[in-house]
């Protein structure tokens, strides 16, 4: 078994998060996208900063592909 750093324990998480709010994106406003990202983060335990919470509550609204690796550990941080 492969043992999980923090880094990468912490992107996985914040992948999950990304995955459930994706299925809300559809047939939500960018308000509500931002509510399920904020209650997903703080479920999980992830803290990002405030542009990092607007750039990715926007990329997912979007509908775009998002890469959770481009939200640092050292920008943002457990909660």
């Amino acid at each position: 078994m492969t043992e999980m750093n923090q880094d990468d324990a912490r992107d996985e998480a914040l992948r999950r998060v990304i995955e459930r709010v994706n299925a809300w994106q559809e047939t939500a406003t960018e308000g509500t996208v931002r509510d399920e990202l904020d209650k997903g983060l703080q479920e999980a335990g992830i803290a990002l900063t405030e542009d990092q919470r607007d750039d990715l509550a926007a990329r997912i609204s979007e509908g775009g592909e998002v890469d959770p690796g481009r939200y640092a550990p050292d920008a943002g941080g457990p909660a």
